[in-house]
């Protein structure tokens, strides 16, 4: 032992100092950790955020769409198709109006 007698022996004194760093490195796996789930939860918390913004945008695309406009809405394809049956239907009426009896 040393003169003095609350001194630390070296023994002693590497063992503290040993003690004092696996202390500092359990409060640093600790701290990482906490830095580790704050990420994923922030992380969670912004998909979270995002489907609700996609959720909310496919909702008022689908309102919009709902809405009745000012003007016939259709589809080139769909507005031909509607041209062929009005056409055919005029022809048919005009067949039975002027058809041989």
């Amino acid at each position: 032992m040393s003169d003095t007698p609350n001194a630390l022996s070296d023994q002693e004194r590497a063992e503290l100092e040993q003690l004092r760093a696996e202390k500092r490195r359990r409060e640093a796996d600790a701290a990482a950790a906490r830095e580790r789930a704050e990420l994923e939860r922030l992380r969670a918390e912004r998909d979270a955020e995002a489907r609700d913004a996609a959720a909310h945008e496919r909702e008022e695309q689908a309102r919009r769409r709902m809405e009745p406009g000012d003007d016939l809405a259709m589809p080139t394809a769909q507005k031909v198709v509607f041209a062929i049956c009005v056409v055919l239907m005029v022809c048919g009426v005009l067949y039975i109006a002027f058809a041989p009896r």
